[in-house]
């Protein structure tokens, strides 16, 4: 997604931030665009909080003056706004390019209303193109790893500068190009029953619409 594609659709969002909202705020480059212009909304008197699903976000708040809460605090949400690497025509999601899923899923199971922000390239007819990060327990990954490629696929441990890659929790993700995924629902739940697997990127049955950001507008795409 261009920078000016990412800046739009991420402005765009603010508008359904509402005053005195508790609001979970996503992770990636196109949420960068959305915590400053949200920034800006609170420096006008918006009143809201956000919890941030990555230290990285949580960095952007602070920068641009948005104030953050945790779930010790609040437990429910009113909105969570956050990006996908893959949409497709059900909006069932693959999440987790940016290696923050878990947080991701947690913020967005929480909230009342879910929205997604894209560019019109990670709408799919189906998911799977895309490779799915699946968070595990770094000890014993490779026997994990071992169970999920059953599934018919071979998955990579990711790499950050020549080191596994370790998420924000602590864990490693493994990318598994399935290709072609056709039952999102059940994957995700044969994933999850595999001992050392701690949350896969499908997001199923979450997102209530889906910004679309195209050349010179965004488009909402509902159920």
């Amino acid at each position: 997604m261009s920078n000016e594609l990412k800046q739009m659709v991420g402005v765009e969002a603010v508008h359904y931030i509402k005053d005195g909202m508790k609001v979970g705020i996503g992770s990636g480059s196109t949420m960068y665009y959305l915590v400053r212009a949200l920034g800006e909304r609170v420096k006008q008197g918006l009143n809201i909080v956000g919890v941030p699903t990555s230290n990285q976000t949580a960095e952007w708040a602070k920068e641009f003056g948005v104030p953050l809460t945790t779930f010790s605090e609040v437990q429910e949400l009113d909105l969570a706004i956050d990006g996908a690497d893959e949409v497709d025509p059900n909006l069932q999601l693959i999440k987790g390019g940016g290696g923050a899923l878990l947080r991701e899923k947690v913020v967005a199971a929480a909230a009342k209303e879910f929205i997604v922000i894209v560019d019109e390239s990670k709408m799919v007819s189906h998911l799977g193109a895309f490779s799915l990060p699946i968070e595990v327990v770094p000890f014993g990954w490779e026997v994990t790893a071992t169970k999920i490629a059953k599934f018919g696929c071979e998955p990579i441990r990711r790499q950050s500068n020549n080191q596994p890659y370790v998420t924000d929790n602590g864990n490693y993700i493994l990318d598994c190009p399935f290709e072609k995924i056709l039952e999102p629902e059940k994957l995700h739940e044969d994933l999850l029953s595999i001992v050392g697997v701690v949350e896969t990127g499908l997001f199923t049955n979450m997102t209530s619409k889906v910004l679309v950001a195209q050349e010179g507008e965004v488009k909402v795409v509902e159920l």
